[in-house]
């Protein structure tokens, strides 16, 4: 079985900046909207749109700068499940 790594969304190649994902995830919510949404803005006004987007793109470069998220903690070996002579489970660590 292959090892599937967690990786952020900001730090995969499909984004442009990462920023609506780095928004989203701030704020706990599904990027795709605020993608959607600035793609209905770019076709009523691409100049603002772009420079908001570039504002939004430097609010989050330096908010990801002055305020760094912890790195994950490693995950811990799972959990085994021993039962005892009277059926009672038992949860150990695995060795």
């Amino acid at each position: 079985m292959a090892d599937i790594s967690q990786d952020t969304s900001t730090s995969r190649g499909d984004n442009l900046f990462g920023v609506c994902a780095a928004i989203g995830e701030d704020f706990g919510f599904n990027p795709l909207w605020l993608r959607l949404a600035f793609a209905v803005a770019l076709l009523v006004d691409l100049e603002h749109v772009l420079m908001a987007y570039a504002a939004l793109g430097a609010l989050v470069l330096v908010s990801r700068l002055a305020f760094r998220h912890p790195e994950p903690a490693a995950p811990s070996a799972p959990l085994s499940v021993a039962t005892d002579a009277n059926d009672t489970p038992e949860y150990r660590q695995a060795a």
